[in-house]
């Protein structure tokens, strides 16, 4: 390895709000990963102004580093106020009726009923009862108010809440459903090659921001089929950003020494269900097959099959060549070592970087 390469891949142990992930073995991994994907194909991330220069050059969305904590003194008059920024505060009568009295059901499972909602000022939103009642009402409106400045291309934005004897947090309407309905309804119009790709990029673009853009980080967020709504366009948007986990109180120095490993095992969570993801975006299969398709992925002769696991539904329309780069990232997330070896923003600036080179 050249100085010049070198010094590009240990610009990956840095970000512009937060000590990254890994920063005292980062030049390590890094190594690792550029050992699988080969050598060139890790670009460098370097400092905020770089990756928005970067996503700029992509035609991508760039995401602008927020705080997403309230002082408590100002949580607390807003709470006597009624009020939040960000998002409208819905009395029930209003949800009631914006739900036609809550039949317009968009699902219903174990998570809870989403109901689709018309409002007066022509919103439409996806209602979610919140079924949490133990949290007390400023936590409740600290939380709010969290996923209320989260403001991403690729996250389900957060529009309003009702407070009261039933909670409802209302979200941006996707019209075209989940991934999950795409994958595994055959009533459905199979995705191309192409979209899976786009969708693959669209994820791992939202977690970058919500792992190095918001302070504090967002790592209460479950990566599967089932959670990517995806709008009008396809473009895949990430849903059910939980904040009941998240550490508000980031004045205590004791409690981000404290909770250095418990982050890294979030982070290690995320990766690999980023990782199991892209499975299920290759095979169509889903993850009732979860531990099947890693077990076959970490087998030392999984190439020579990976054809064999291709989602029939594609047909010969896939790339074989970006195939097989999807399925090393895939492998590099799903490691069972207590070390990751990838972290999300070299999936992310990897993944363009196969999209770019695709479309020359």
């Amino acid at each position: 390895m050249d100085g010049g390469t070198e010094s590009k891949l240990i610009g990956l142990g840095s970000f512009p709000l937060f000590l990254f992930v890994f920063p005292s073995c980062g030049a390590r991994r890094v190594q690792s990963v550029s050992e699988e994907l080969g050598p060139g194909l890790v670009p460098s991330i370097g400092n905020g102004a770089a990756a928005a220069s970067q996503a700029e050059s992509l035609d991508l969305p760039v995401a602008m580093p927020v705080s997403v904590g309230l002082n408590s003194s100002v949580v607390i008059y807003l709470l006597n106020e009624g009020t939040l920024p960000f998002v409208e505060n819905f009395t029930y009568k209003e949800i009631n009726k914006a739900t036609n009295g809550f039949g317009m059901v968009l699902e219903s499972g174990p998570q809870g009923t989403i109901y689709k909602a018309r409002f007066p000022n022509g919103l439409v939103g996806a209602v979610k009862r919140v079924r949490s009642q133990q949290l007390g009402k400023d936590t409740f409106f600290e939380n709010v108010q969290l996923l209320g400045r989260l403001h991403h291309r690729h996250l389900v934005r957060l529009k309003g809440f009702s407070e009261g004897k039933y909670r409802f947090l209302v979200f941006d309407y996707t019209e075209n459903g989940s991934l999950k309905d795409y994958l595994h309804d055959p009533l459905r119009t199979p995705l191309n090659w192409r979209t899976r790709l786009q969708i693959a990029i669209d994820v791992a673009a939202a977690l970058e921001y919500l792992q190095y853009f918001c302070d504090p980080p967002v790592y209460d967020v479950s990566v599967n089929s089932n959670n990517i709504l995806l709008d009008e366009n396809f473009v895949a948007k990430l849903s059910d950003v939980g904040f009941v986990e998240s550490d508000f109180n980031r004045n205590s120095e004791s409690n981000v020494t404290c909770s250095e490993d418990d982050t890294k095992q979030k982070h290690r969570r995320l990766v690999f269900q980023f990782g199991v993801l892209l499975l299920e975006l290759i095979t169509g299969q889903s993850l009732f097959n979860e531990a099947e398709i890693v077990q076959w992925i970490q087998e030392s002769g999984f190439a020579y099959s990976i054809h064999k696991m291709v989602d029939t539904d594609l047909g010969d329309s896939y790339d074989s060549k970006e195939l097989e780069s999807l399925l090393i990232i895939a492998r590099l997330c799903t490691k069972t070592e207590n070390d990751t070896l990838i972290s999300i923003p070299q999936i992310l600036r990897y993944l363009q970087g196969r999209l770019e080179h695709s479309a020359l």
